[in-house]
């Protein structure tokens, strides 16, 4: 019998970015509950207050959230220093922060949208772990999810500077479960088109909705929670062995 015990993440301080809404929210709250508890993350604490009130009402005391830009490491030094300061510890980090402020042909956009896109995409992934690794990790060890995307594995349409971050973060995810995989596991998923607001411009558009669920098996896109669950496995002593992979959750395909 599999002993699901070890899906358990009791005692655990998880720090989840990109946490106010979409796939960020719905981590947060499957791993409260399973047991950890969870610090949210995004620009603004107002999203972030509401969204650790709607999950400490299912799991008491479970939540709270801490305002920081993922692109800035300023802000991420003091997000560090105050989850630091509040619970002595970080055991899980969910990289899921993510901005696309150009959808186009990549030639067609200008130098100050791929900058932004890899403030905070990549190199805001980068300066986060650093600063969790030096300030817990490296002592108590831990585990690592990056949130990538589909479009990190194969090249699509207006999603150009976005997919080249999401190519980088699956490279640093493999690179750093190299580095520091003795002591901290390194993942990552790669999310199809999810129903979110963040890719509302894609699933509320007609004819990239019929290009999708014309090649996907499954029909539909997916939801949150979908990617939520595969997340906590992968932060889980059920994954213990589970290091530098890339777990593609897009129903079987059917891109636009």
């Amino acid at each position: 019998m599999p002993n699901t015990s070890r899906f358990s993440l009791e005692g655990r301080i998880a720090l989840v970015t990109g946490a106010s809404r979409g796939i960020g929210s719905a981590t947060a709250e499957a791993l409260a509950e399973q047991g950890a508890t969870v610090v949210l993350s995004s620009r603004k604490q107002a999203d972030l207050d509401d969204e650790a009130a709607r999950i400490n009402t299912r799991f008491p005391d479970r939540a709270v959230g801490i305002a920081a830009h993922a692109g800035r490491p300023e802000d991420l030094e003091k997000l560090v220093d105050e989850v630091m300061k509040r619970f002595s510890r970080i055991d899980i980090l969910v990289n899921n922060a993510a901005t696309n402020p150009y959808f186009g042909p990549m030639l067609g956009a200008d130098l100050a949208a791929w900058d932004k896109t890899f403030e905070v995409n990549l190199r805001g992934i980068f300066i986060l772990t650093k600063l969790v690794y030096a300030a817990s990790m490296e002592k108590h060890g831990g585990a690592i999810v990056n949130v990538s995307s589909i479009g990190g594995l194969r090249p699509g349409y207006g999603l150009g500077i976005y997919n080249i971050t999401k190519a980088g973060v699956i490279m640093l995810t493999r690179q750093l479960a190299r580095e520091l995989g003795g002591k901290v596991r390194v993942n990552a998923v790669a999310p199809g088109l999810i129903k979110t607001r963040f890719a509302e411009g894609l699933w509320s558009n007609e004819a990239i909705m019929d290009r999708v669920l014309s090649s996907n098996p499954m029909g539909r896109i997916g939801v949150p929670d979908e990617i939520a669950g595969a997340v906590v496995f992968l932060v889980s002593d059920a994954a213990s062995y589970v290091n530098g992979e890339v777990l593609v959750i897009d129903g079987g395909g059917g891109e636009p």
